[in-house]
């Protein structure tokens, strides 16, 4: 199989790093994309040493709406083809909807949605004209309920599976597929930064490895959706909630999204 070079969003941690590693393990080239150069650079020199490849870093603010079409003319002004895009980036936040930051949530917005959404559709264009390529957009289990106390994010969640189920359908008749990585609750800096990690959502953790080898391996397949780090009564919530009233549902969500006081 001839090399594959894939573009990964979000790479300097978590879920994008690991995948990052999977995929140079395999001989493939990258394109690594963050806000944080240093860590970028630091993750391409660990990359080039050990498997011997190339990493072009690019660095970019994805909250950015300008941020999707610079990044595509830098790939292709490299001459880069990319085979693999991966939109892993992603950021969340809690609190009251009316009481949260207002350029927080539109920033959310921006790298959840806007930025993944324009990546797809530039890159989704050579892929057609090739009838080839894959794609694969992190969403979450958040995209299967409302969440309060994390209001946009959930929502943002829900856009990305559907999104990206409904192009994986119109590309059915193709050699190109579309797949939705859908985390369970992942060890990450997101659970951190969001103040997850305090809440009882994320009692039962799993590590972003996992999740990028199940998701890694999903998208070579060509799944339509890989739920990763969901087991035991969790994947079985997954799979009746369509059948649980949304009013408990809400309660349920609420409840466990707030802070444990012990933990702040």
């Amino acid at each position: 199989m001839m090399k594959k070079t894939a573009l990964i969003t979000g790479a300097s941690s978590g879920i994008g790093k690991e995948l990052s590693r999977i995929h140079a393990s395999k001989g493939g080239d990258l394109v690594i994309v963050a806000r944080r150069k240093d860590k970028l650079d630091k993750l391409k020199s660990e990359l080039e040493r050990k498997y011997k490849i190339n990493v072009t870093v690019i660095s970019k603010d994805l909250s950015d709406i300008n941020s999707a079409k610079e990044i595509y003319d830098q790939v292709k002004s490299d001459n880069i083809k990319v085979d693999y895009l991966m939109n892993n980036a992603g950021f969340g936040g809690q609190g009251n909807f009316h009481e949260r930051d207002w350029e927080n949530d539109l920033d959310m917005m921006n790298v959840n949605m806007v930025t993944l959404t324009a990546l797809t559709r530039f890159f989704l264009e050579d892929f057609v004209k090739r009838n080839e390529g894959k794609i694969m957009n992190t969403s979450s289990v958040a995209a299967f309920m409302p969440g309060p106390l994390q209001a946009v994010y959930f929502a943002s969640k829900a856009y990305v599976l559907s999104l990206s189920n409904a192009i994986a359908q119109e590309l059915s008749d193709t050699n190109i597929t579309v797949t939705a990585l859908i985390p369970g609750a992942t060890k990450t800096e997101f659970s951190k930064v969001s103040g997850m990690d305090k809440t009882s959502l994320f009692r039962d953790s799993v590590s972003a490895q996992s999740v990028a080898r199940e998701g890694y391996s999903g998208m070579i397949n060509g799944d339509l959706d890989v739920i990763a780090g969901v087991t035991g009564i969790r994947k079985l919530q997954m799979k009746i909630i369509s059948l649980i009233p949304k009013k408990f549902i809400l309660k349920n969500i609420h409840k466990l999204q707030k802070v444990n006081e012990h933990e702040k």
